[in-house]
């Protein structure tokens, strides 16, 4: 069995998803696979990562189950998301069977569609989504890469709002009116590729970053912190999945905020 030791779970803020804790620092997989996506999972619990996301597209779910197989963190004590891809549409429970068979598990905390269905809302996904939440299967059911218009589309039809959409955000995808859409229908905005889209090198964030003796990634996960947004972020190493972790504990003034909020309009100095 692996044994967590040194672990800063403590560090790691939640949001209540409807009853259930979600931690706000997740370890993401892709696009590790096999023994890499093992060590890295088992070092990341090590490490006080709890929330841990995989996807059937990812191809390693029976990768992550074996590190969950592994380690002595009680599952309650777990967040496990995976995601079924848009052409499993019609075979939903399947997909999920599969996934929690891989994943070594009766249930997952968080179960997303993870992307829309030929661009389409996937009213029919969503049914299945609630019929298997409503079972015991997973904990809480969300949706990613949907728009605002699509995510009313799953409400006007079953009267469910997604828990959870998790998209590309960072500094660089900042939309301030779509975060707060989110929030007034008490959908979780998720974090992944928080790096992708922003200018690592831009000013603010450096100059930040070098006044709270941090990188500028931990700056770029503070701030998402700040926001309330969960990240979802991924390296194999540890020390830098302790400092992603640590971002919990840069405290941004507001004015630091605004001047990474400006970065995505291109106003920040």
């Amino acid at each position: 069995m692996h044994t967590p030791t040194g672990s800063r779970t403590d560090l790691v803020p939640t949001a209540d998803l409807r009853g259930r804790a979600m931690p706000l620092i997740g370890f993401g997989t892709h696009p590790m696979r096999g023994q890499q996506a093992t060590d890295a999972v088992l070092t990341a619990l090590s490490t006080g990562y709890r929330l841990i996301d995989t996807a059937t597209r990812y191809r390693n779910e029976d990768a992550v189950g074996a590190a969950l197989a592994q380690t002595d963190v009680p599952r309650s004590e777990l967040f496990v998301t995976t995601k079924m891809p848009p052409d499993r549409v019609g075979l939903e429970r399947r997909t999920l069977d599969e996934s929690l068979t891989a994943l070594g598990t009766d249930y997952v905390d968080l179960w997303l569609m993870h992307w829309p269905p030929g661009g389409h809302p996937g009213v029919t996904s969503w049914r299945e989504f609630i019929r298997a939440r409503e079972e015991g299967l997973v904990r809480a059911i969300g949706v990613s890469n949907y728009s605002l218009d699509l995510i009313d589309a799953l409400h006007d039809a079953t009267g469910e709002y997604p828990a959870v959409n998790q998209r590309q955000w960072g500094p660089g995808d900042h939309d301030a009116s779509f975060a707060s859409a989110l929030r007034r229908r008490h959908i979780v905005l998720s974090a992944h590729s928080p790096l992708r889209s922003t200018d690592l090198g831009h000013p603010a964030l450096a100059e930040i970053a070098a006044g709270h003796g941090s990188g500028v990634h931990e700056v770029v996960v503070a701030w998402n912190l700040h926001h309330g947004v969960a990240v979802t972020v991924k390296s194999a190493h540890h020390d830098r999945m302790l400092r992603n972790l640590t971002s919990a504990a840069i405290a941004l003034s507001e004015k630091e905020v605004e001047r990474i909020d400006a970065i995505a309009n291109g106003t920040s100095r």
